[in-house]
């Protein structure tokens, strides 16, 4: 990126605690970004190593989640990215915001959430969507898009009345980061990026790289 937005002395990335350092981003992306700012970029790769990448959800993320502390999305578990991580179960995650000229990279392994915290998380997404989780083999080959309302069109009439239970192959994921990477933009391409890693004893190592 070119040199962009003016930053005081005071707005650098410091701090010890990448964690309270993305939820100040994160609380200043929510703010500027016209439109879905919780939007990040899921590398899985295959046990080979061949890698993919697209955009999902963030939708809860915290110390407070699991032991250690991570970053939820939801999915369906026989999508490819659901293929992927139950083969390797570590990935990345990319949050770019234009408006901020600032992005975070965060780096880790991935578990599939308790299934209760599924359950709520499903029954609080609208009946739409829900059915349409059910409609979907999500990454599987469609033969028209008739075919897929159809579908919906089935599991809407199975569906008229009650809540609309789980679908046992949708479920979440919990990447728990082993390092964060902040990244923020400055003039003329000196741009300023820290690297967290997490110690082997606790808590967090980091340093600056160079841009």
């Amino acid at each position: 990126m070119r040199g962009g937005m003016e930053h005081d002395a005071t707005d650098a990335i410091s701090g010890a605690d990448p964690f309270a350092l993305f939820d100040a981003w994160f609380a200043l992306a929510r703010k500027s970004e016209p439109n879905d700012p919780d939007a990040v970029a899921l590398a899985t790769a295959t046990a080979g190593g061949a890698p993919s990448v697209r955009m999902v959800l963030m939708k809860d993320h915290g110390p407070q989640l699991g032991a250690q502390g991570g970053f939820v999305f939801y999915s369906n578990g026989h999508s490819r990215k659901g293929d992927e991580l139950a083969a390797n179960p570590q990935a990345a995650m990319l949050f770019h915001w234009k408006s901020l000229r600032r992005q975070i990279r965060i780096e880790g392994t991935v578990a599939e959430v308790d299934p209760a915290m599924a359950d709520a998380y499903f029954a609080s997404r609208s009946r739409d969507s829900q059915l349409g989780a059910w409609a979907s083999d999500q990454s599987r080959p469609l033969s028209s898009r008739g075919e897929f309302l159809a579908r919906i069109a089935k599991v809407t009439a199975k569906n008229l009345v009650g809540a609309v239970p789980r679908p046992p192959h949708w479920t979440g994921y919990c990447l728990t980061p082993s390092a964060f990477e902040f990244w923020m933009d400055r003039p003329f391409r000196l741009h300023e990026r820290r690297r967290f890693v997490r110690a082997a004893g606790g808590g967090w190592t980091s340093t600056l790289l160079y841009p």
